[in-house]
């Protein structure tokens, strides 16, 4: 169960433990016994949480806008930089047409 703030009129704030069904409804204050309305009162407790949960959300954050490449170069089998023959069974004609030597006609590569 959750635990969610409430506002009194005459005795101020206080929380209360309530089901998840009951998250509208108005709570009792625990002084006074008067109908308290919910509110959102304060932040997060981001700083409770353990170290490993601090660095995964500072590496999201820090990755937001410009997310980190996990691979160093363009990654496995990259025709671009070695130099040599590309490897594979993919054949490229002179027209762009590609041909698969010795695999199945219907299968498709990415």
């Amino acid at each position: 169960m959750p635990i969610y703030d409430y506002a009194c009129g005459g005795c101020g704030e206080f929380s209360a433990l309530r089901p998840l069904a009951q998250w509208r409804d108005p709570a009792d204050c625990p002084q006074c016994g008067a109908s308290s309305e919910r509110i959102v009162g304060g932040a997060p407790a981001i700083s409770a949480l353990s170290s490993a949960v601090n660095r995964a959300r500072a590496a999201n954050e820090r990755n937001a806008n410009e997310p980190r490449s996990s691979r160093a170069g363009h990654g496995m089998n990259c025709g671009c930089c070695s130099g040599g023959r590309k490897s594979g069974k993919t054949r490229v004609a002179a027209d762009g047409a590609k041909s698969f030597a010795g695999s199945r006609p219907w299968m498709i590569s990415h």
